[in-house]
C-alpha cells in the first residue's frame, strides 16, 4: 500500500483546510486509519482515526468539534477536515494505515504517507 498525502498550505487563524490520503495498491476500505501530527520539537500526535469495520471515528480532545475524518471509498481517498483552525495545529500531517490496528500507537501502523505541511498564522 501507498499512502499520498496532500492538501496542506498556509491558512489564516479561523480558517479551514482539507487534508486528503490517496492509496494505491489496496482498497483503504480493508484499513483502519488514522491522520496523525508532528510540529517541530514534539512527538507525534494522533488527530483522527476511522474503523474499517463500522466507520467508527475517534478524535482526541484537542481537535474533537474542530476536526472531521471521512472515508470516500470509491476514490480510495480518506480525507481530513479542518475548521476553525488554531496556531497551535500548525504541523506535519501525516496519514497512516494498518489492517488490524486501531488506536493512538503511531507505532503499530504498518504504512504511511509522506507528510503534508500545515501552517496556521495567527
Amino acid at each position: 500500500v501507498q499512502l499520498q498525502a496532500s492538501g496542506g498550505g498556509l491558512v489564516q487563524a479561523g480558517g479551514s483546510l482539507r487534508l486528503s490520503c490517496a492509496a494505491s495498491g489496496l482498497p483503504l476500505s480493508l484499513y483502519n486509519m488514522g491522520w496523525f501530527r508532528q510540529a517541530p520539537g514534539k512527538e507525534r500526535e494522533f488527530v483522527a482515526l476511522i474503523n474499517r469495520a463500522d466507520d467508527r471515528t475517534a478524535y482526541p480532545d484537542s481537535v474533537k468539534g474542530r476536526f472531521t475524518i471521512s472515508r470516500d471509498s470509491a476514490a480510495n481517498t480518506v480525507y481530513l477536515h479542518m475548521n476553525s483552525l488554531k496556531p497551535e495545529d500548525t504541523a506535519v500531517y501525516l496519514c497512516a494505515a494498518d489492517r488490524h490496528y486501531y488506536g493512538v500507537r503511531d507505532n503499530q501502523y504498518d504504512y504511511w504517507g509522506q507528510g503534508t505541511l500545515v501552517t496556521v498564522s495567527s
